[in-house]
């Protein structure tokens, strides 16, 4: 195999950032590349960003991590996450959290994973922390460790719903597709995990919204992309 591209300072400063960051928006991670590119007087192509995470990928393959690039499920935008491979997610987060708050985090998961929208109630969530099997919570406990979860980005929040943080499901797609088989499901444009998602009435297909609005700009009468049938729930 060709050997990688060497790593420079700039490389290197894009990849401490983003390791302080955990994840970052594309537009943020396009100004950062180009401000490592100019601080270390590397060469610079505003089009080479998927490149210069490469060669850093290359570089990181030995330590079992990557920079991921995934979308997020609201507004369809590029993100890019420093991904731990050697451990699953879960094993990870074991190293911060509590047996109880980890248990919490893997009910909320089941919820919002098996939810129609992708969402889940703090309500909901709040009745599960008296019945957890390792050591109950009070809610208000449950409350602060939610609030944890979502400055974490595991986690995310809106109105009192809550949801998976994109951080999350870049991270986790994986482990979500192979431990919850029957109830994960693919987007049916993007073929990625659909969590924030619409469901056709008729035969069930999930379709992100962004990927649903993209689907359905030019149509006045919306019909599902798989069976043809009206698409019953209002476009974003």
């Amino acid at each position: 195999t060709a050997m990688a591209a060497p790593m420079t300072d700039a490389h290197r400063r894009f990849l401490q950032v983003l390791m302080s960051h955990g994840i970052m928006e594309g537009s943020e991670a396009r100004k950062l590349h180009r401000r490592c590119c100019e601080i270390h007087k590397v060469y610079y192509a505003h089009d080479k960003l998927d490149d210069f995470v490469s060669t850093i990928n290359s570089h990181l393959q030995p330590l079992f991590m990557q920079i991921r690039k995934g979308l997020s499920e609201g507004d369809g935008r590029a993100h890019y996450a420093l991904v731990n491979l050697a451990e699953t997610e879960i094993t990870k987060m074991a190293s911060d959290y509590t047996e109880n708050e980890l248990e919490l985090f893997r009910k909320t998961m089941d919820l919002i994973i098996s939810s129609e929208d992708g969402f889940a109630s703090s309500t909901d969530i709040l009745n599960l922390a008296d019945q957890l099997k390792t050591k109950k919570m009070k809610k208000k406990e449950a409350e602060q460790v939610l609030k944890v979860f979502v400055e974490d980005k595991w986690l995310s929040e809106r109105n009192g719903e809550y949801t998976l943080h994109t951080r999350c499901i870049i991270e986790m797609e994986q482990y979500i597709l192979s431990n919850y088989q029957d109830m994960a499901r693919k987007c049916y444009i993007c073929h990625s995990l659909a969590i924030q998602s619409q469901v056709c009435d008729s035969c069930g297909i999930r379709m992100h919204l962004p990927c649903v609005r993209k689907c359905f700009r030019a149509q006045t009468d919306p019909r599902c992309p798989h069976c043809n049938d009206c698409w019953s729930c209002d476009i974003p």
